[in-house]
């Protein structure tokens, strides 16, 4: 027994240490998301950051404000979500390796 508890302790730091690899490595891939046929496009760090916003000058104007604003919302939220995504299948490699059940 003692030496499964030792085996499990090993296990634990090797998971610890490649759960900070991929923080670091979630945090310099990127995904992009784009709504409204391209007329605004997010990219965000799989970190969960958001890197840039770009808006197409031709739906920028006063009356379409409440347009535009929906648009950097889908945007943004589709973006972070693909983060989330990504980061998700990121830990399931790590955790497939290890044989841990339900990951």
């Amino acid at each position: 027994m003692g030496m499964d508890m030792f085996k499990m302790i090993k296990e634990a730091a090797s998971l610890q240490k490649n759960v900070k690899k991929i923080q670091s490595g979630l945090a310099r891939k990127t995904v992009e998301c784009s709504s409204g046929g391209d007329a605004v496009t997010v990219v965000a760090a799989g970190d969960g950051t958001v890197r840039s916003i770009r808006i197409n000058p031709e739906v920028v104007s006063a009356d379409r404000t409440a347009k535009l604003e929906s648009l950097v919302l889908a945007a943004v939220s589709g973006a972070l979500k693909k983060a989330r995504d990504l980061g998700a299948e990121e830990v399931s490699k790590v955790a497939a390796g290890l044989g841990l059940p339900g990951m």
